[in-house]
């Protein structure tokens, strides 16, 4: 999808001039100061920038875990107040109840959808779990997978409630090269299938250049959004292109310069 398609397209998140404090040993230190963004119905949006800058904390807030001191946060025109099943969030580590397989996992997230069936809840647990290459691992248990796998489990559980948002923090930081790899290319076509909103947090700059739509650069102490960069290639990318290393290339002389 090209920029000009984006920008016809109305507004999933809005961000205006939040700020955010936490207080620690008596004291206030400021994570994000005045940051205002907006992101389109089906875009990909991945933030970067050094440890510290406030990026998990903006997922969080997003998500509804937190709450801004200053400033507002919408989806969908109507403001963030508390967690939803529109916004699922995958984190670094799988998060699998450790005592429920694959399938009693995804069934897991569809168990508070009242309006499903067993029987339904049961075939869109099937279908996500083909989506994610996992039918072999139906009913594995977490400590039967790979490190891989439990990301894919991951997906598929937050995937099968329908959510229009997916909020991601870090996901793949823990996986070996050629798993990223492969989940880079599986994200963006279960990412292209679904027509999901997805913030991707990283700080995998070659990772953003992949995966992103736009990559909104953060600087720390407090965070501020300073650049921004519109990846315009075709999908499905491969990390190892020679157009997406030129974008993480512009990224990166970006990053020690202001660094």
């Amino acid at each position: 999808m090209s920029e000009l398609d984006f920008n016809s397209l109305p507004d999933k998140i809005i961000v205006e001039h939040v700020s955010k404090h936490f207080r620690t040993d008596n004291r206030s230190m400021q994570v994000l100061e005045d940051i205002s963004l907006t992101v389109k119905v089906s875009e990909f949006v991945c933030l970067l920038g050094p440890s510290g800058c406030g990026k998990t904390t903006l997922l969080n807030l997003i998500a509804g875990f937190e709450f801004p001191e200053c400033g507002k946060i919408f989806v969908d025109g109507k403001i963030v107040k508390e967690p939803g099943s529109d916004r699922m969030v995958m984190f670094q580590e799988s998060a699998l109840f450790p005592w429920l397989d694959t399938m009693g996992n995804i069934l897991f997230s569809l168990s508070l959808n009242r309006s499903l069936t067993p029987a339904e809840r049961k075939d869109k647990a099937d279908y996500f779990i083909r989506l994610v290459g996992l039918e072999k691992f139906a009913h594995a248990f977490p400590h039967e997978l790979s490190g891989g796998m439990k990301q894919r489990a991951a997906l598929a559980r937050a995937l099968a409630p329908g959510p229009q948002v997916l909020l991601m923090d870090e996901p793949f930081a823990a996986l070996d090269a050629l798993t990223r790899e492969q989940l880079y290319e599986d994200l963006q076509l279960i990412r292209m299938n679904q027509e999901i909103t997805i913030v991707f947090v990283t700080h995998n700059v070659a990772e953003a250049a992949c995966l992103g739509d736009r990559i909104l650069l953060f600087s720390s102490n407090p965070g501020k959004i300073y650049k921004e960069f519109l990846v315009k290639l075709e999908r499905p990318r491969d990390i190892r292109d020679l157009k997406v290393a030129q974008i993480a290339g512009e990224v990166t002389h970006h990053l020690r310069t202001y660094f």
